[in-house]
């Protein structure tokens, strides 16, 4: 539009033909991506809600301590008195014992469910949080130098996802245990530590390929890109195009492969100590829980129903939370 003599050239016209500045325009300025994409988490109910019962059962395993303490029990202190000759417990419901007491030993449930939420989300997110960046390294690395380097990764690739992943953990755990002293050199608590971090390194040996994958695909396609072949004519390091140009446009699939991920561990670590692969006594775990409370859910149901719901509960809103970041970060869904 032209502008009239006495009329700056940063002037709008109105409907009623007064000129207004443009400065007083309200002008939405430009979004990029990521801050699309958390607008959209931000009013999707089941994300906040989903985001809300995560935060709430990790505030339990950091302070499993304290709220142990409430009840004034121990995850470990053996009631015996508590239990009847055949093992069943004598009580219920107490001030003292809010989830009542375990069979055979009559260890408080609600402390023991407390602590058992740690192992399964500590190695749920150091393992999430290692396979992202091992993957993301690699899949950056084989799709952007190609050539002799993209065959090796791609080899070792297609070698990772091509190993069973239940056969290999039940085989290796128990043979890594065995490499840092027989069982009967260190104590019970001592070998769960173990177990609990040859898990995590098991995990991150398997779970990384998938990933690497998926950002060398993407790769390959963006190192075509102009913006790419520009930085890379006027001289910019390999390392700045690749952090600073590359990776920001994964920020997307990299963030939504995170939160798949973390769900899927914590289905790994409880399946894996219901199995006898992960955690051992005396340290809580809701997998071991399970398998022991299976065969008393006759004649004492919330022994199970306790750690199945906890399981249940994580895992879905963990999933629905990655659901709904993939959705967000897709220009082809509306939520």
């Amino acid at each position: 539009m032209s502008t009239g003599p006495g009329m700056s050239s940063t002037a709008i016209m109105t409907p009623g033909g007064a000129p207004t500045p443009a400065a007083a325009v309200d002008v939405k300025p430009g979004r990029s991506p990521s801050r699309i994409a958390f607008e959209r988490l931000r009013v999707d109910k089941v994300a906040v809600i989903s985001f809300f019962v995560v935060i709430f059962f990790v505030v339990i395993a950091v302070s499993a301590p304290l709220l142990a303490g409430l009840s004034g029990q121990s995850p470990t202190y053996v009631n015996s008195e508590l239990v009847d000759a055949y093992g069943y417990p004598t009580i219920g419901f107490t001030s003292d014992h809010w989830f009542g007491v375990e069979p055979l030993l009559g260890r408080d449930l609600f402390a023991r469910w407390v602590y058992g939420a740690r192992p399964s989300l500590i190695v749920a997110f150091i393992s999430a949080v290692a396979t992202t960046a091992i993957g993301t390294i690699a899949g950056l690395t084989a799709g952007f130098l190609g050539g002799v380097v993209d065959r090796v990764i791609s080899w070792f690739i297609d070698f990772v996802l091509a190993l069973p992943f239940l056969l290999f953990v039940l085989v290796a755990v128990p043979i890594a245990t065995s490499w840092f002293g027989s069982p009967e050199s260190m104590e019970a608590v001592q070998i769960s530590q173990l177990r609990m971090w040859i898990l995590i390194s098991v995990f991150v040996l398997l779970g990384w390929a998938g990933l690497a994958r998926l950002v060398r695909g993407e790769v390959l396609s963006l190192r075509e890109r102009e913006f790419v072949q520009a930085a890379k004519a006027i001289g910019v390091p390999t390392r700045r195009v690749l952090f600073r140009e590359i990776l920001p446009n994964l920020s997307g699939p990299i963030i939504v492969s995170l939160t798949i991920a973390i769900p899927s561990y914590v289905s790994a670590e409880a399946g894996l100590s219901l199995l006898g692969a992960g955690m051992i006594e005396p340290t809580p775990s809701w997998g071991r829980t399970i398998s022991e409370a299976s065969r008393f859910f006759a004649v004492d149901p919330l022994y199970l129903l306790m750690p199945m719901l906890a399981v249940t509960a994580l895992v879905l809103s963990l999933s629905l939370l990655g659901d709904a970041v993939r959705d967000a970060f897709d220009p082809n869904t509306r939520r």
